[in-house]
């Protein structure tokens, strides 16, 4: 997002070329200040660690971290706004990319808790049928254990003590997926 000049000729009276630059559009330079104005407040909102993986320049770097903890108010404006220039005068397709897939991933954990979520349920629910139709698709689950979780969750239902079974049938089905999620997903969509 560099500026760069274009630059037209023309031929004067004496048949000598003549430049003009043409000066860049203000309009869409606001505009591309505006876009990275908003990438240092999407930075921002990051923890440390994810911000090192966006390998980042150690000035940027240490102005984002500075500003994460800052307040809203002026001062903070005015570090985003120096940090917006300082991504201007850099490649900021990498980092868009990195973290594009920071997004995605947070996107994914939150589906597989989903997915993980509504075969506890379903188990503890379901009973048999629904711990057949899961010993189907994953064949490598302990048919025992999981019957008992089960009973546990339901006994603890009843007698509205802690959901400390449901939980742990959450943990175990969480490490039995393992996150190949997309058929369990299809699979519990078409049975519901």
């Amino acid at each position: 997002m560099n500026e760069e000049f274009d630059y037209e000729y023309e031929y004067d009276e004496n048949g000598e070329i003549v430049y003009y630059a043409i000066r860049p559009n203000k309009t869409q330079l606001k505009k591309d200040i505006a876009v990275l104005f908003a990438l240092a407040e999407k930075m921002s909102t990051l923890t440390p660690v994810q911000l090192s993986r966006l390998e980042l320049p150690e000035n940027i770097l240490k102005a984002v971290l500075e500003v994460s903890g800052m307040p809203h108010k002026g001062a903070r404006k005015r570090l985003l706004k120096f940090i917006a220039g300082q991504l201007h005068k850099i490649d900021v397709d990498p980092i868009n990319e990195k973290l594009a897939r920071l997004e995605n991933r947070s996107a994914h954990a939150i589906r597989e808790h989903h997915i993980v979520e509504r075969w506890r349920d379903r188990l503890i629910s379901g009973g048999n049928e629904a711990l057949a139709t899961l010993l189907d698709e994953q064949p490598e689950a302990d048919r025992q254990h999981l019957r008992q979780l089960i009973r546990n969750a339901q006994k603890e239902a009843e007698t509205n003590k802690p959901p400390k079974s449901s939980r742990l049938i959450y943990r175990y089905l969480k490490q039995l997926f393992n996150f190949e999620s997309e058929e369990i997903e299809g699979e519990i969509n078409d049975t519901e």
